[in-house]
């Protein structure tokens, strides 16, 4: 296990966390292998995915990865970026995500996939903000070297958003929303 294991694993399941996900993904870009590498995973597929590499432009992973920008999707059965060979390898096929860059400086350090939120039908605009403000704290936190120690608050935040079901939950949704509009 990396030094940044626990750092990456934090940053998925709070991303899984904050939008209600099935899944959150966290893929690192392997620049000298040419290949995206599943670095962490919240939900499904966390048993068996990590450390298992697919070519670093396949599918919409490969897409963020080299357009630099954020994306959604509603239904990835209508996206010709969608990758059906990866959602075979992976056991899940999803119907929904968004997906954001993991940028620091002018480079892209991997990326941030949400896929399937059961509780509301599709993604907003400022959830896709909201994704790429974590997105990018979480390319700072990797990039300085994460040992784990930066995944405090993080591991609160998650904490505390799993106990709360109902309206307490869209209500610190919402907070989160604001603070991604502040900030």
């Amino acid at each position: 296990m990396s030094s940044q294991q626990p750092l990456l694993d934090s940053i998925a399941e709070v991303a899984r966390a904050i939008f209600g996900a099935k899944a959150a993904t966290i893929m690192l870009h392997d620049a000298e292998a040419g290949e995206l590498v599943f670095a962490a995973i919240a939900g499904v597929g966390s048993e068996t995915l990590v450390g298992h590499r697919i070519p670093e432009g396949t599918g919409v992973s490969g897409w963020v990865l080299s357009a630099r920008q954020p994306v959604v999707i509603e239904n990835v059965a209508e996206d010709p970026r969608f990758s059906d060979d990866v959602a075979q390898m992976t056991g899940y096929m999803p119907k929904g995500l968004m997906a954001a860059p993991l940028l620091r400086d002018e480079r892209v350090l991997g990326v941030l996939s949400v896929l399937d939120r059961p509780k509301r039908a599709g993604f907003s605009l400022m959830e896709m903000d909201l994704l790429g403000l974590f997105a990018n704290q979480a390319a700072i936190a990797l990039e300085s070297g994460g040992d784990g120690s930066a995944t405090g608050p993080l591991a609160e935040l998650q904490a505390r958003l799993e106990t709360l079901d109902g309206e307490r939950r869209r209500q610190a949704e919402a907070l989160l929303r604001a603070l991604a509009e502040l900030l």
